[in-house]
């Protein structure tokens, strides 16, 4: 059996916006639809905040499953669920 992980992107009210299999185009995404404000965009991990990279979403995506990461800037926000593609 054959392990495929999707990600979920939501927007600001958990209205689903799209599902992807890279993580790369989901990433490119999250960056687009926070990128409105006059600010920069913040990646929320947990109680830290960090700035958004694939490297820094990759190593916290890494053996995780279930886990919600939320993009957010001064005029919207959005969230990266990763999950698992179950039969």
């Amino acid at each position: 059996m054959t392990k495929i992980y999707i990600y979920c992107l939501f927007e600001k009210d958990e209205v689903l916006h799209g599902v992807y299999s890279s993580i790369k185009a989901a990433h490119r995404d999250a960056i687009k639809l926070c990128n409105k404000g006059g600010s920069a965009v913040y990646l929320q991990q947990g109680d830290g905040v960090i700035t958004p990279t694939i490297t820094a979403l990759r190593n916290i995506f890494k053996g995780a499953l279930d886990i919600k990461i939320k993009y957010y800037s001064d005029k919207s926000h959005a969230t990266i669920l990763k999950t698992k593609l179950r039969e």
